[in-house]
Protein backbone atom coordinates (compact mmCIF):
# COMPACT_ATOMS: atom_id res chain seq x y z
CA UNK A 1 0.00 0.00 0.00
CA UNK A 2 1.38 3.20 -1.26
CA UNK A 3 2.17 5.22 1.59
CA UNK A 4 0.41 8.90 2.25
CA UNK A 5 2.76 12.20 3.38
CA UNK A 6 0.92 14.60 4.77
CA UNK A 7 2.63 17.74 2.74
CA UNK A 8 3.55 16.13 0.17
CA UNK A 9 0.46 16.59 -2.71
CA UNK A 10 -1.77 15.46 0.26
CA UNK A 11 -3.30 17.83 3.54
CA UNK A 12 -5.63 15.58 6.08
CA UNK A 13 -7.35 19.43 6.70
CA UNK A 14 -7.68 19.87 2.96
CA UNK A 15 -9.74 16.63 2.58
CA UNK A 16 -11.80 17.33 5.39
CA UNK A 17 -12.98 20.43 3.36
CA UNK A 18 -13.82 19.15 0.54
CA UNK A 19 -15.87 16.40 2.41
CA UNK A 20 -17.58 19.27 4.33
CA UNK A 21 -17.85 20.81 0.53
CA UNK A 22 -19.99 17.89 -0.58
CA UNK A 23 -21.98 17.22 2.36
CA UNK A 24 -23.05 20.70 1.78
CA UNK A 25 -23.94 20.03 -1.85
CA UNK A 26 -25.93 17.29 -1.27
CA UNK A 27 -27.44 18.43 1.66
CA UNK A 28 -26.45 15.33 3.13
CA UNK A 29 -28.06 15.51 6.76
CA UNK A 30 -31.48 16.48 6.03
CA UNK A 31 -30.96 13.88 3.47
CA UNK A 32 -30.41 11.42 5.96
CA UNK A 33 -33.00 12.91 8.39
CA UNK A 34 -35.64 12.25 5.60
CA UNK A 35 -34.74 9.25 4.23
CA UNK A 36 -35.42 7.98 7.56
CA UNK A 37 -38.16 9.56 8.91
CA UNK A 38 -40.34 6.47 8.89
CA UNK A 39 -37.58 4.58 10.69
CA UNK A 40 -38.15 3.95 14.31
CA UNK A 41 -37.54 6.56 16.30
CA UNK A 42 -33.75 7.23 18.75
CA UNK A 43 -33.77 9.81 21.16
CA UNK A 44 -30.69 11.30 21.93
CA UNK A 45 -30.45 14.22 24.90
CA UNK A 46 -27.85 16.36 23.95
CA UNK A 47 -26.93 18.14 27.06
CA UNK A 48 -25.96 21.93 26.09
CA UNK A 49 -22.98 24.26 26.51
CA UNK A 50 -23.16 27.94 28.40
CA UNK A 51 -23.64 29.74 24.89
CA UNK A 52 -21.59 32.74 27.01
CA UNK A 53 -17.98 31.42 26.39
CA UNK A 54 -16.22 29.81 22.73
CA UNK A 55 -16.23 26.22 22.28
CA UNK A 56 -12.97 24.44 23.45
CA UNK A 57 -11.24 21.00 23.01
CA UNK A 58 -13.72 19.44 25.79
CA UNK A 59 -16.48 20.75 23.68
CA UNK A 60 -14.79 19.31 20.90
CA UNK A 61 -14.11 15.87 22.10
CA UNK A 62 -17.61 15.06 23.88
CA UNK A 63 -19.15 16.41 20.40
CA UNK A 64 -17.36 13.92 18.61
CA UNK A 65 -18.10 10.91 20.91
CA UNK A 66 -22.36 11.97 20.59
CA UNK A 67 -22.28 12.22 16.63
CA UNK A 68 -20.47 8.75 16.49
CA UNK A 69 -23.62 7.50 18.65
CA UNK A 70 -26.25 9.00 16.70
CA UNK A 71 -24.43 7.87 13.44
CA UNK A 72 -24.02 4.89 14.17
CA UNK A 73 -27.73 4.38 15.53
CA UNK A 74 -29.07 5.98 11.87
CA UNK A 75 -26.80 3.10 10.51
CA UNK A 76 -28.57 0.62 12.23
CA UNK A 77 -32.18 1.90 10.83
CA UNK A 78 -33.17 4.32 13.39
CA UNK A 79 -34.40 8.00 12.91
CA UNK A 80 -32.49 10.75 14.87
CA UNK A 81 -33.46 13.57 15.82
CA UNK A 82 -30.57 16.09 16.83
CA UNK A 83 -30.98 19.49 17.86
CA UNK A 84 -28.13 21.53 18.87
CA UNK A 85 -29.31 22.97 22.66
CA UNK A 86 -28.18 26.03 24.47
CA UNK A 87 -27.70 26.13 28.65
CA UNK A 88 -28.54 30.00 28.56
CA UNK A 89 -29.21 30.15 32.46
CA UNK A 90 -27.43 30.63 36.16
CA UNK A 91 -24.20 32.10 37.24
CA UNK A 92 -21.99 32.05 34.09
CA UNK A 93 -24.40 35.26 32.62
CA UNK A 94 -25.06 36.60 35.83
CA UNK A 95 -21.36 36.72 36.84
CA UNK A 96 -20.87 38.38 33.30
CA UNK A 97 -23.74 41.31 33.61
CA UNK A 98 -22.94 42.08 37.41
CA UNK A 99 -19.22 43.18 36.21
CA UNK A 100 -20.30 44.64 33.04
CA UNK A 101 -22.86 46.76 35.87
CA UNK A 102 -20.33 46.95 38.47
CA UNK A 103 -23.28 45.27 40.73
CA UNK A 104 -21.75 44.47 44.22
CA UNK A 105 -24.69 43.31 46.59
CA UNK A 106 -28.20 41.09 46.06
CA UNK A 107 -29.74 44.79 47.10
CA UNK A 108 -28.58 46.97 43.98
CA UNK A 109 -30.06 44.28 41.51
CA UNK A 110 -33.71 44.24 43.33
CA UNK A 111 -33.53 48.26 43.43
CA UNK A 112 -32.77 47.73 39.32
CA UNK A 113 -35.61 45.42 39.14
CA UNK A 114 -35.27 41.95 37.87
CA UNK A 115 -37.07 42.32 34.74
CA UNK A 116 -34.59 44.46 34.16
CA UNK A 117 -31.93 42.82 34.98
CA UNK A 118 -32.97 39.63 33.19
CA UNK A 119 -33.46 41.54 30.45
CA UNK A 120 -29.11 42.37 30.44
CA UNK A 121 -28.64 38.48 31.02
CA UNK A 122 -30.72 37.69 27.90
CA UNK A 123 -29.02 40.00 25.36
CA UNK A 124 -25.43 38.60 25.95
CA UNK A 125 -26.46 34.98 25.44
CA UNK A 126 -26.69 34.09 21.93
CA UNK A 127 -23.40 36.46 21.06
CA UNK A 128 -20.70 33.76 20.32
CA UNK A 129 -24.23 31.18 18.27
CA UNK A 130 -22.04 31.86 14.75
CA UNK A 131 -18.41 31.19 16.15
CA UNK A 132 -20.11 27.81 17.64
CA UNK A 133 -21.94 26.74 14.68
CA UNK A 134 -18.50 27.02 12.25
CA UNK A 135 -16.46 24.78 14.84
CA UNK A 136 -19.17 22.63 15.59
CA UNK A 137 -19.30 22.19 11.78
CA UNK A 138 -16.20 22.16 10.94
CA UNK A 139 -15.71 19.28 13.31
CA UNK A 140 -17.90 17.08 10.98
CA UNK A 141 -20.31 16.73 13.60
CA UNK A 142 -24.44 16.30 11.84
CA UNK A 143 -26.84 18.47 14.24
CA UNK A 144 -29.28 20.79 13.95
CA UNK A 145 -28.68 24.48 14.97
CA UNK A 146 -31.84 26.10 12.71
CA UNK A 147 -34.38 24.10 14.82
CA UNK A 148 -32.02 24.56 18.46
CA UNK A 149 -33.61 25.06 22.01
CA UNK A 150 -32.47 27.44 24.51
CA UNK A 151 -33.60 26.52 28.51
CA UNK A 152 -34.53 30.60 28.66
CA UNK A 153 -37.42 29.99 25.96
CA UNK A 154 -41.06 29.83 27.94
CA UNK A 155 -41.79 26.06 26.29
CA UNK A 156 -38.45 24.67 27.58
CA UNK A 157 -39.10 26.51 31.09
CA UNK A 158 -42.90 25.13 30.99
CA UNK A 159 -41.28 21.58 30.10
CA UNK A 160 -39.00 21.90 33.48
CA UNK A 161 -42.35 22.90 35.71
CA UNK A 162 -43.95 19.91 34.02
CA UNK A 163 -41.53 17.75 35.29
CA UNK A 164 -41.39 19.36 39.20
CA UNK A 165 -44.97 19.04 39.19
CA UNK A 166 -44.59 14.95 38.66
CA UNK A 167 -42.14 14.66 41.26
CA UNK A 168 -44.41 16.99 43.57
CA UNK A 169 -47.32 14.87 42.99
CA UNK A 170 -45.38 11.73 43.51
CA UNK A 171 -44.84 13.31 46.79
CA UNK A 172 -40.90 12.91 45.66
CA UNK A 173 -40.52 16.91 46.51
CA UNK A 174 -40.00 18.38 49.76
CA UNK A 175 -38.39 21.76 50.92
CA UNK A 176 -35.17 21.93 53.08
CA UNK A 177 -32.24 23.08 53.92
CA UNK A 178 -28.42 22.97 52.35
CA UNK A 179 -25.64 24.64 53.75
CA UNK A 180 -23.88 26.77 51.39
CA UNK A 181 -21.12 29.50 50.88
CA UNK A 182 -23.01 32.20 52.44
CA UNK A 183 -21.97 36.24 51.85
CA UNK A 184 -23.16 38.74 54.93
CA UNK A 185 -22.31 41.60 52.70
CA UNK A 186 -24.60 40.36 49.87
CA UNK A 187 -27.08 38.44 51.74
CA UNK A 188 -26.92 35.96 49.68
CA UNK A 189 -26.00 32.34 48.88
CA UNK A 190 -22.86 31.85 46.60
CA UNK A 191 -22.13 28.70 44.38
CA UNK A 192 -18.92 26.86 45.36
CA UNK A 193 -17.36 28.50 42.07
CA UNK A 194 -17.74 31.60 43.23
CA UNK A 195 -16.40 30.93 46.41
CA UNK A 196 -13.35 29.54 45.54
CA UNK A 197 -13.05 33.04 43.38
CA UNK A 198 -10.90 35.04 46.41
CA UNK A 199 -9.20 33.62 48.95
CA UNK A 200 -7.08 35.39 50.88
CA UNK A 201 -4.31 34.43 53.73
CA UNK A 202 -6.07 35.64 56.62
CA UNK A 203 -5.22 35.03 60.42
CA UNK A 204 -8.17 33.35 62.79
CA UNK A 205 -8.67 32.28 66.01
CA UNK A 206 -7.97 28.70 67.35
CA UNK A 207 -9.42 27.23 70.12
CA UNK A 208 -9.93 24.04 72.28
CA UNK A 209 -12.90 23.78 74.44
CA UNK A 210 -14.51 21.05 77.03
CA UNK A 211 -17.58 19.28 76.71
CA UNK A 212 -17.98 17.17 80.36
CA UNK A 213 -18.68 13.44 80.31
CA UNK A 214 -22.38 12.92 81.58
CA UNK A 215 -21.77 10.40 84.66
CA UNK A 216 -17.84 10.01 83.95
CA UNK A 217 -16.94 8.26 87.02
CA UNK A 218 -13.30 10.61 86.77
CA UNK A 219 -15.14 13.71 85.56
CA UNK A 220 -13.80 13.44 82.40
CA UNK A 221 -14.22 15.96 79.40
CA UNK A 222 -14.86 15.75 75.78
CA UNK A 223 -11.72 18.51 74.23
CA UNK A 224 -13.07 19.74 70.63
CA UNK A 225 -11.11 22.16 68.48
CA UNK A 226 -12.59 25.21 66.46
CA UNK A 227 -11.96 27.57 64.55
CA UNK A 228 -15.00 29.23 63.82
CA UNK A 229 -16.20 29.93 67.72
CA UNK A 230 -18.91 31.75 66.70
CA UNK A 231 -20.66 28.85 65.88
CA UNK A 232 -19.82 27.62 69.33
CA UNK A 233 -23.54 29.08 70.55
CA UNK A 234 -25.40 26.28 68.04
CA UNK A 235 -23.65 23.47 69.56
CA UNK A 236 -25.88 20.31 69.21
CA UNK A 237 -23.71 16.76 68.67
CA UNK A 238 -19.70 15.81 69.43
CA UNK A 239 -18.31 13.73 66.66
CA UNK A 240 -15.80 11.23 66.48
CA UNK A 241 -14.33 8.61 64.05
CA UNK A 242 -15.10 4.95 65.39
CA UNK A 243 -12.04 3.57 64.17
CA UNK A 244 -9.35 5.68 65.93
CA UNK A 245 -7.70 5.29 69.18
CA UNK A 246 -9.07 7.51 72.15
CA UNK A 247 -7.24 8.00 75.34
CA UNK A 248 -8.70 9.35 78.54
CA UNK A 249 -5.90 11.21 80.19
CA UNK A 250 -5.04 13.35 83.40
CA UNK A 251 -3.21 16.09 83.17
CA UNK A 252 -0.26 15.50 85.61
CA UNK A 253 0.29 19.50 86.25
CA UNK A 254 -3.45 20.58 86.49
CA UNK A 255 -4.95 17.13 87.57
CA UNK A 256 -7.69 17.50 84.60
CA UNK A 257 -8.91 14.19 83.16
CA UNK A 258 -9.48 14.72 78.79
CA UNK A 259 -10.53 12.62 75.89
CA UNK A 260 -8.99 13.07 72.87
CA UNK A 261 -7.74 11.04 70.07
CA UNK A 262 -4.54 9.16 71.07
CA UNK A 263 -2.79 10.48 67.91
CA UNK A 264 -3.72 14.23 69.07
CA UNK A 265 -2.19 13.80 72.61
CA UNK A 266 0.32 16.03 71.97
CA UNK A 267 -1.81 19.33 70.35
CA UNK A 268 -2.94 19.96 74.36
CA UNK A 269 -0.88 21.84 76.62
CA UNK A 270 0.72 20.14 79.71
CA UNK A 271 -0.51 23.23 82.02
CA UNK A 272 2.74 23.12 83.49
CA UNK A 273 3.04 25.85 86.46
CA UNK A 274 4.88 29.05 85.84
CA UNK A 275 8.77 29.21 86.31
CA UNK A 276 9.70 30.37 89.76
CA UNK A 277 10.95 33.59 88.42
CA UNK A 278 8.89 35.47 86.73
CA UNK A 279 8.92 33.01 83.55
CA UNK A 280 5.86 32.66 81.26
CA UNK A 281 3.89 29.46 81.44
CA UNK A 282 5.23 26.46 79.47
CA UNK A 283 2.90 25.46 77.08
CA UNK A 284 4.61 22.28 75.89
CA UNK A 285 3.25 19.10 75.73
CA UNK A 286 4.66 15.54 75.95
CA UNK A 287 3.64 12.44 77.77
CA UNK A 288 5.25 12.94 80.77
CA UNK A 289 2.90 15.60 81.25
CA UNK A 290 -0.12 13.01 81.01
CA UNK A 291 -0.97 9.87 82.71
CA UNK A 292 -3.37 7.26 80.50
CA UNK A 293 -5.95 6.32 82.37
CA UNK A 294 -8.39 4.25 79.91
CA UNK A 295 -7.29 3.55 75.60
CA UNK A 296 -10.45 2.60 73.47
CA UNK A 297 -12.03 2.79 69.99
CA UNK A 298 -13.93 5.66 69.07
CA UNK A 299 -17.18 3.83 68.71
CA UNK A 300 -17.39 3.08 72.25
CA UNK A 301 -17.77 6.63 72.81
CA UNK A 302 -20.80 6.87 70.51
CA UNK A 303 -24.18 7.81 72.49
CA UNK A 304 -22.51 9.33 75.76
CA UNK A 305 -24.18 12.17 76.69
CA UNK A 306 -22.17 15.65 77.76
CA UNK A 307 -22.51 18.74 79.36
CA UNK A 308 -23.54 21.60 76.14
CA UNK A 309 -21.38 25.03 76.38
CA UNK A 310 -24.11 27.15 76.03
CA UNK A 311 -28.18 26.58 76.84
CA UNK A 312 -30.05 28.23 73.88
CA UNK A 313 -30.91 25.14 72.51
CA UNK A 314 -32.12 22.71 75.35
CA UNK A 315 -34.84 22.41 73.68
CA UNK A 316 -33.15 20.04 71.77
CA UNK A 317 -32.13 17.85 75.12
CA UNK A 318 -33.73 15.10 74.35
CA UNK A 319 -32.19 13.76 71.21
CA UNK A 320 -28.61 16.62 71.36
CA UNK A 321 -25.43 16.74 73.29
CA UNK A 322 -24.34 12.92 72.64
CA UNK A 323 -21.30 11.83 70.67
CA UNK A 324 -21.64 10.43 66.82
CA UNK A 325 -19.18 9.24 64.86
CA UNK A 326 -18.50 9.51 61.33
CA UNK A 327 -15.67 9.29 58.93
CA UNK A 328 -15.09 12.66 58.01
CA UNK A 329 -13.25 13.18 61.25
CA UNK A 330 -9.45 13.22 60.77
CA UNK A 331 -6.13 13.70 63.14
CA UNK A 332 -4.00 15.64 61.34
CA UNK A 333 -5.18 19.05 63.44
CA UNK A 334 -7.07 19.33 66.44
CA UNK A 335 -8.21 16.49 69.11
CA UNK A 336 -9.80 13.64 66.97
CA UNK A 337 -13.13 15.57 67.82
CA UNK A 338 -15.32 17.44 66.03
CA UNK A 339 -17.78 19.81 67.56
CA UNK A 340 -21.20 20.26 64.99
CA UNK A 341 -23.40 23.22 64.71
CA UNK A 342 -26.03 21.39 61.74
CA UNK A 343 -26.52 24.83 60.47
CA UNK A 344 -23.23 25.66 59.74
CA UNK A 345 -21.48 23.21 58.54
CA UNK A 346 -21.93 20.80 55.38
CA UNK A 347 -20.95 17.30 57.26
CA UNK A 348 -22.06 19.01 60.50
CA UNK A 349 -25.58 19.19 58.82
CA UNK A 350 -25.64 15.45 57.21
CA UNK A 351 -24.06 13.89 60.23
CA UNK A 352 -26.75 15.31 62.49
CA UNK A 353 -29.31 14.75 59.88
CA UNK A 354 -27.91 10.86 59.81
CA UNK A 355 -28.15 11.12 63.34
CA UNK A 356 -31.80 11.65 64.37
CA UNK A 357 -30.34 15.12 66.17
CA UNK A 358 -32.20 17.51 63.49
CA UNK A 359 -34.72 15.91 61.05
CA UNK A 360 -35.17 16.67 57.11
CA UNK A 361 -37.40 19.00 56.17
CA UNK A 362 -38.42 22.27 56.52
CA UNK A 363 -38.01 23.09 60.29
CA UNK A 364 -34.28 23.78 61.07
CA UNK A 365 -33.26 26.47 63.73
CA UNK A 366 -31.14 28.89 62.02
CA UNK A 367 -29.03 31.63 64.70
CA UNK A 368 -27.66 33.67 62.37
CA UNK A 369 -29.72 35.87 59.78
CA UNK A 370 -28.90 36.78 56.60
CA UNK A 371 -26.70 39.91 57.83
CA UNK A 372 -24.62 37.80 59.52
CA UNK A 373 -26.33 38.73 62.87
CA UNK A 374 -26.79 36.49 65.76
CA UNK A 375 -30.57 36.18 66.19
CA UNK A 376 -32.70 36.63 69.50
CA UNK A 377 -32.27 32.88 70.24
CA UNK A 378 -28.67 33.59 71.26
CA UNK A 379 -29.59 36.08 73.96
CA UNK A 380 -26.20 37.40 75.25
CA UNK A 381 -24.73 38.04 71.45
CA UNK A 382 -27.66 38.44 69.68
CA UNK A 383 -27.51 41.70 66.69
CA UNK A 384 -23.35 40.84 66.81
CA UNK A 385 -22.12 40.00 63.94
CA UNK A 386 -20.83 36.68 63.88
CA UNK A 387 -17.08 37.12 63.32
CA UNK A 388 -16.72 40.44 65.46
CA UNK A 389 -18.49 37.95 68.44
CA UNK A 390 -15.15 35.43 68.30
CA UNK A 391 -13.44 37.60 71.35
CA UNK A 392 -16.58 37.67 73.34
CA UNK A 393 -17.23 34.23 72.98
CA UNK A 394 -14.23 32.93 73.64
CA UNK A 395 -13.96 35.11 77.10
CA UNK A 396 -17.39 33.69 77.85
CA UNK A 397 -16.01 29.79 77.26
CA UNK A 398 -12.81 31.45 79.69
CA UNK A 399 -15.24 32.58 82.32
CA UNK A 400 -17.33 29.06 82.25
CA UNK A 401 -13.90 27.48 83.15
CA UNK A 402 -14.16 25.40 79.62
CA UNK A 403 -11.23 26.71 77.97
CA UNK A 404 -8.16 24.59 77.13
CA UNK A 405 -5.92 26.61 74.87
CA UNK A 406 -6.66 29.86 72.34
CA UNK A 407 -4.15 31.02 69.89
CA UNK A 408 -4.13 31.94 66.24
CA UNK A 409 -3.41 30.68 63.32
CA UNK A 410 -2.88 32.19 59.63
CA UNK A 411 -4.84 30.27 56.43
CA UNK A 412 -6.54 30.67 52.80
CA UNK A 413 -9.99 31.27 53.70
CA UNK A 414 -12.76 32.48 51.27
CA UNK A 415 -13.97 36.23 50.90
CA UNK A 416 -16.89 37.39 48.80
CA UNK A 417 -15.70 38.21 45.18
CA UNK A 418 -18.11 40.82 45.03
CA UNK A 419 -18.32 42.58 48.19
CA UNK A 420 -14.72 41.74 50.02
CA UNK A 421 -16.31 40.30 53.21
CA UNK A 422 -15.39 36.91 54.93
CA UNK A 423 -17.60 34.11 53.72
CA UNK A 424 -19.44 31.75 56.33
CA UNK A 425 -21.38 28.26 56.09
CA UNK A 426 -25.08 28.91 56.44
CA UNK A 427 -27.98 26.71 55.67
CA UNK A 428 -30.36 28.17 53.49
CA UNK A 429 -33.62 27.04 52.45
CA UNK A 430 -33.97 24.72 49.05
CA UNK A 431 -35.95 22.24 47.45
CA UNK A 432 -34.96 18.92 47.16
CA UNK A 433 -35.93 15.77 45.33
CA UNK A 434 -36.23 12.29 47.02
CA UNK A 435 -33.11 10.53 45.28
CA UNK A 436 -32.61 8.18 48.62
CA UNK A 437 -36.27 7.06 48.16
CA UNK A 438 -35.99 6.08 44.76
CA UNK A 439 -32.35 4.28 45.24
CA UNK A 440 -33.48 0.67 45.14
CA UNK A 441 -35.14 1.43 41.25
CA UNK A 442 -31.96 3.33 40.14
CA UNK A 443 -29.90 0.13 40.91
CA UNK A 444 -32.25 -1.97 39.12
CA UNK A 445 -32.13 0.52 36.08
CA UNK A 446 -28.44 0.62 35.75
CA UNK A 447 -28.30 -3.21 36.18
CA UNK A 448 -30.65 -3.38 32.74
CA UNK A 449 -28.42 -1.03 30.64
CA UNK A 450 -25.90 -1.94 28.47
CA UNK A 451 -23.13 0.51 29.66
CA UNK A 452 -19.69 0.88 27.39
CA UNK A 453 -17.04 0.41 29.06
CA UNK A 454 -18.69 -2.15 31.21
CA UNK A 455 -16.89 -1.23 34.31
CA UNK A 456 -18.63 2.25 34.71
CA UNK A 457 -21.53 0.66 35.24
CA UNK A 458 -20.25 -2.01 38.29
CA UNK A 459 -17.75 0.32 40.02
CA UNK A 460 -18.23 4.21 39.10
CA UNK A 461 -21.54 5.14 38.01
CA UNK A 462 -22.64 2.26 40.80
CA UNK A 463 -21.31 3.36 43.51
CA UNK A 464 -22.36 7.28 43.29
CA UNK A 465 -25.96 5.65 43.02
CA UNK A 466 -25.45 3.76 46.10
CA UNK A 467 -24.62 6.69 47.74
CA UNK A 468 -26.83 9.18 46.29
CA UNK A 469 -28.10 11.50 48.38
CA UNK A 470 -31.18 13.99 48.06
CA UNK A 471 -31.13 16.32 44.95
CA UNK A 472 -31.33 20.06 45.68
CA UNK A 473 -32.46 21.11 43.04
CA UNK A 474 -33.25 24.97 43.62
CA UNK A 475 -31.03 28.15 43.43
CA UNK A 476 -30.67 31.56 44.72
CA UNK A 477 -30.58 33.17 41.18
CA UNK A 478 -32.12 35.71 39.67
CA UNK A 479 -31.61 34.33 35.78
CA UNK A 480 -33.44 30.94 35.55
CA UNK A 481 -36.24 29.18 35.68
CA UNK A 482 -38.25 29.95 38.60
CA UNK A 483 -40.17 27.33 40.56
CA UNK A 484 -43.80 26.73 40.24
Amino acid sequence: MEEVCEGKEFSFPGEEEKVLCFWTQIDAFKTQLKRTENFPEYIFYDGPPFATGLPHYGHILAGTIKDIVTRYQTMTGHHVTRRFGWDCHGLPVENEIDRKLDLKRRDQVLEMGIGKYNEECRSIVTRYVEEWEKVITRSGRWIDFGDDYKTMDLPFMESVWWVFAQLFDKDLVYKGFKVMPYSTGCKTPLSNFEAGENYKLVPDPEIMVTFPVIGDEDNAAFVAWTTTPWTLPSNLALCVNASFVYLKVRNNNSGKVYVVAESRLSALPSDKPKEAKGGKPDSDSGADSFQVLEKFYGASLVGKKYEPLFDYFDDFSSVAFRVVADGYVTDDSGTGIVHCAPAFGEDDYRVCLENKIIKKGEFLVVAVDEDGLFTERITHFSGRYVKDADKDIIEAVKAKGRLVKSGSFTHNYPYCWRSDTPLIYRAVPSWFVRVEQLKEQLLKNLEDTKWVPHHVKTKRFHNWLANARDWAVSRSRFWGTPLP
